[in-house]
């Protein structure tokens, strides 16, 4: 029986083969370690078999043959430490960055940050997903939209932390997700339109005709300052946001949703001019030419608009979580039934592609079938007519 000094472990017979060794200990089973640029790294777990030894030593030096040889002394970093560190090189908008960082400190790290990296399994991630979608722990379950949010930035994390080789392999396999439902968009009806405009305090009545007359996000109009207005061409301009509002109720803008940051330029309607004019004469412009403002004077929260809007949207019978947005579909609704392209629409509502403007709107758009019926009576309808009225004028 010999003792091994390095590990305090006690075994009864050793082998060594071309790469690494093997040795039985008291228990039984057997040991395996290599040596490798000087350091000595024994395997985080026993075998049964000395044949399973071996396998693992033929293993690891495959992989350093292949150059994907890891040290395992990497793995062992939390998974709290790697994400914050990951986190701080990440280019994100502001947003974004707020919103990851809360997603983590809120719903991942209290669950799996104080694990080691390499010790998260295919399992354990499916047990947060679970944990997420159900709730538990004083913790109330999210909805299956903010679960995927969530787990697609553990992937991600899990995904660098193999390209830094830190880990070999991400546990982020084959994890069965909660099913999004995706629900149809149903625009409002116009008369409903018009009793939202009608129903709010005079200092919002413009804010919702521009949402209903030109699209716009709620970010967007809130950020809409006078100088993006064309008030002589009837057009604004859509180059920006309204993020937060800074010390002093200083307003703090920010690129537009669009990856690209495209900047756009909406026609505005005779309608939608009428209401931001008299809008202006009332309340005058804010900090840095705003157009809408709060009650005190500065720039307008997201929070004041959506209290207001829900004190007159449930009389209406409008669900809540219905808001503004509601506005841009209805938009949106009234350009599809006028006829419009779906690159113009895309262009004026800001998607990145046609493809997300047909896959939010496909719907709304006149049946195949109708506009090939339409398009055939309509030439033969013509051809008809053309022929009838020849007749009539040729005859005697």
């Amino acid at each position: 029986m010999f003792d091994d000094i390095s590990t305090g472990k006690l075994f009864l017979m050793a082998g060594r083969s071309t790469f690494g060794s093997t040795r039985q200990l008291v228990s039984k089973r057997w040991q395996a370690s290599y040596w490798h640029e000087g350091a000595r790294y024994v395997a985080p777990k026993t075998f049964s078999t000395k044949a399973d030894a071996d396998a693992f030593l033929a293993e690891a030096q495959t992989e350093m043959r292949r150059g994907e040889w890891i040290d395992p002394s990497e793995g062992k970093v939390l998974f709290r430490d790697y994400a914050e560190s990951w986190r701080a090189i990440q280019v994100h908008r502001a947003s974004t960055a707020a919103q990851i960082e809360a997603h983590l400190r809120n719903h991942v790290f209290p669950r799996i940050g104080d694990r080691p990296m390499v010790s998260i399994r295919k399992s354990d991630i499916q047990t947060l997903v679970k944990r997420l979608s159900v709730g538990g722990g004083g913790q109330k379950p999210l909805a299956p939209a903010t679960v995927d949010v969530i787990y697609t930035w553990v992937a991600t994390i899990f995904a660098s932390a193999v390209d830094d080789r830190i880990i070999n392999n991400t546990p982020c396999k084959k994890v069965k997700l909660p099913s999004v439902e995706h629900k149809s968009v149903n625009p409002f009806p116009i008369e409903t339109i018009w009793e939202l405009i009608n129903g709010v305090p005079d200092r919002y009545r413009a804010l919702i005709a521009l949402g209903a007359g030109t699209g716009v996000r709620i970010s967007e109009a809130l950020g809409l300052t006078n100088d993006r207005v064309d008030w002589l061409r009837r057009s604004v301009k859509i180059d920006r946001q309204l993020l937060r509002i800074g010390p002093g109720t200083v307003p703090v803008f920010g690129p537009l949703k669009d990856k690209n940051n495209r900047p756009r330029t909406i026609p505005l309607p005779d309608f939608v001019v009428e209401e931001l004019s008299a809008h202006v004469a009332r309340f005058d412009l804010g900090p840095k030419g705003l157009l809408f403002t709060g009650p005190k004077g500065g720039p307008m929260r997201r929070t004041t608009f959506s209290d207001t809007w829900r004190v007159v949207a449930e009389p209406l019978g409008i669900p809540k979580g219905d808001g503004f947005h509601q506005l841009r579909h209805f938009y949106a609704s009234l350009l599809i039934h006028s006829g419009q392209s779906v690159k113009t629409i895309q262009e004026y509502l800001g998607h990145q592609s046609a493809v997300l403007t047909l896959d939010t709107y496909g719907h709304l758009w006149p049946e195949g079938e109708d506009l090939a019926r339409g398009a055939v009576d309509d030439a033969f309808g013509s051809l008809r007519a053309r022929i009838a009225h020849e007749i009539v004028t040729s005859s005697p």
